[in-house]
C-alpha cells in the first residue's frame, strides 16, 4: 500500500508567523480539540477569525491536526529507523520512501547516511520484508542499518513556537 507523501511541515520561505498565529498554534499543541471560541478567547480573536487563520496555517503547511496515536495500542509492534545510504541523487529515493504506507518520517540527512526514515510495523516479519525486499530493492540504495526499537521513553508535539 501507497500513500501521498505529505510535504513536511513549516519547510518552505514564507512570510515569518505572527504572535497571534504563534498563539494559536500553541493553544492546539497543548489540546489539538479545543474550540475555536475557547482558542479565540485565550489570543484575542472572534472565532470566525480563529478559524480562517487555523485553516490559513494548514493549507500553507505549517501545522498538522492529527489523531497521535500509540502504535502498540493499534497493532504495530515494531517501529525501527533506518539509515540509508544512497548512490547519486537522494531526492528521488526520499519520494519512494515517502510514498511507503510503513514510513512516517524521511529526513535528509548531512553524515554516515544521507536519509533516516522511520517505519511502523505490524511484526518482525513486517519489517524484514520491508527492509530487505522494498527499501534496499530501490534504484539508488547502496545500504541500510537498521535501528529497532525496544521502548519509546519521550515523544512529544509540543515544542511551541519561535
Amino acid at each position: 500500500m501507497t500513500r501521498k507523501p505529505v510535504p513536511a511541515p513549516g519547510r518552505s520561505a514564507s512570510q515569518p508567523l505572527d504572535e497571534t498565529s504563534k498563539q494559536i498554534i500553541e493553544q492546539l499543541q497543548e489540546d489539538g480539540r479545543r474550540p475555536y471560541a475557547a482558542i479565540g478567547k485565550a489570543v484575542g480573536l472572534s472565532e470566525a477569525a480563529v478559524r480562517q487563520r487555523v485553516q490559513r496555517l494548514l493549507d500553507g503547511g505549517v501545522m498538522q491536526i492529527v489523531a497521535v496515536t500509540d502504535p502498540l495500542q493499534v497493532g504495530f509492534t515494531r517501529q525501527a529507523m533506518i539509515g540509508v545510504r544512497v548512490d547519486g541523487e537522494i531526492e528521488p529515493v526520499a519520494d519512494e520512501l515517502s510514498a511507503m504506507a510503513e514510513v512516517d518520517y524521511v529526513v535528509v540527512t548531512a553524515g554516515s547516511f544521507d536519509l533516516l526514515v522511520e517505519l511502523v510495523c505490524e511484526d518482525d516479519d513486517h519489517l524484514l520484508d520491508l527492509v530487505s525486499r522494498q527499501i534496499r530493492g530501490l534504484a539508488g540504495v547502496r545500504s541500510t542499518e537498521t535501528f529497532v526499537y525496544l521502548k519509546l521513553r519521550k515523544q512529544l508535539y509540543n515544542w511551541g513556537t519561535r
